[in-house]
């Protein structure tokens, strides 16, 4: 049963709000001030509260900034009953996160309304969620096994072979079969590292306050100095330091710098990839109209428009015409670092020619 918190100072008022709403079915709290009906939201947990404007102790405001900023009751849906009908009360009360406001004197038929109307609301947020986690965890379980067997194949036959072959083997093939399952453990790492990074994207995306939190709390002084380290040390790693073009500007950018670095980590891991040695790998960045605009430039496989706007989790380019490996996340995290820190990705491609990709970010 939906459960409706009532917080009228006015007894009259109050008890016709309960008695109308119990006859409509619902479960309801009444509470005679500001002070009791917050203890109560935070006690009861309600569906739903409806709250008066002007009250002894504690205002409609106090009450509703006191609930948006507590984790437990912020998305509950608050409606203000409120004698006050000028538009600078009204946006106020908006602004403080109240979901609707109903003006005194008012009819049944418009409660009722904007109680099931705001309910409505709030079940399609909540099944909205729901859905998002849903479709994580189903694509978690589906492809991390999978994702997974690869590299575990491979520590497990080279360590079984030094098991059995110990005796038999000289230094040069140990050496061998060691940094094999050295790069398959590695492998295996960065594969759960980015499977944990974009369940935590995930879940920040479902909630605007930590979106906020996270946009007001991250910056990289000088971008160029961190999008060149990250940049050398992946090129250096997939050993095509030498195919790697830098032409960057600096600036000051809304986006911590790890989480910048992990953009041209994963937008590198990429070019190296889908591009053969000796060909060249541009990494550039400019200020363009207030925003910072980071671009991968590689000359191979290349995606078609249908690959482009086809990004999702766990799905790889042409994983059966290709033999490189990966789980097709990076990408994806790169989309979603960039939404969260109020920017965009956009990619141009010609198939078996040349890839861009830009990542575009506001300026601190």
């Amino acid at each position: 049963m939906t459960k409706i918190l009532v917080i009228e100072d006015e007894a009259p008022i109050r008890e016709n709000i309960l008695e109308l709403l119990d006859a409509e079915g619902f479960d309801t709290i009444g509470a005679e001030d500001g002070r009791i009906g917050l203890q109560l939201a935070l006690s009861q947990m309600p569906d739903l509260i409806v709250c008066d404007g002007l009250m002894p102790y504690l205002d409609g405001n106090s009450v509703l900034t006191a609930l948006r900023s507590n984790p437990l009751t912020s998305t509950i849906p608050f409606i203000f009953l409120t004698a006050k009908a000028a538009k600078t009360d009204m946006r106020q009360g908006m602004e403080l996160g109240a979901d609707d406001y109903i003006t005194k004197p008012f009819t049944a038929d418009e409660l009722l309304g904007a109680i099931a109307a705001r309910l409505e609301k709030h079940a399609a947020f909540e099944r909205e969620q729901m859905r998002k986690i849903d479709d994580l965890r189903s694509n978690i379980t589906l492809s991390l096994p999978h994702e997974l067997h690869t590299p575990l194949n491979g520590i497990l036959t080279c360590s079984q072979m030094l098991m059995d072959e110990a005796d038999s083997l000289d230094t040069q093939e140990i050496l061998e079969m060691a940094g094999d399952i050295r790069t398959s453990a590695e492998r295996l790492y960065r594969l759960v590292q980015n499977f944990l990074l974009y369940a935590q994207l995930e879940l920040i995306g479902a909630d605007s306050e930590q979106i906020e939190a996270l946009r007001q709390s991250s910056r990289t002084n000088s971008a160029k100095v961190a999008i060149a380290d990250a940049a050398i040390k992946k090129a250096q790693q997939s050993c095509r330091e030498f195919d790697l073009q830098l032409d960057l500007t600096d600036a000051a950018v809304s986006i911590s710098e790890i989480k910048l670095r992990k953009i041209v980590e994963e937008l590198m891991d990429n070019a190296c990839k889908f591009s053969i040695p000796k060909t060249a790998i541009t990494v550039a960045s400019s200020c363009e109209n207030n925003t910072f605009v980071l671009s991968v430039t590689d000359n191979g496989q290349g995606m078609t428009v249908g690959q482009i706007a086809a990004i999702g989790a766990y799905m790889r380019f042409e994983r059966k015409l290709s033999s490189h490996q990966g789980s097709g996340l990076g990408l994806l995290i790169v989309k979603r670092l960039a939404e969260l820190h109020a920017g965009q990705l956009a990619i141009d491609s010609i198939p078996g020619k040349q890839t861009t990709v830009r990542v575009i970010l506001p300026l601190k």
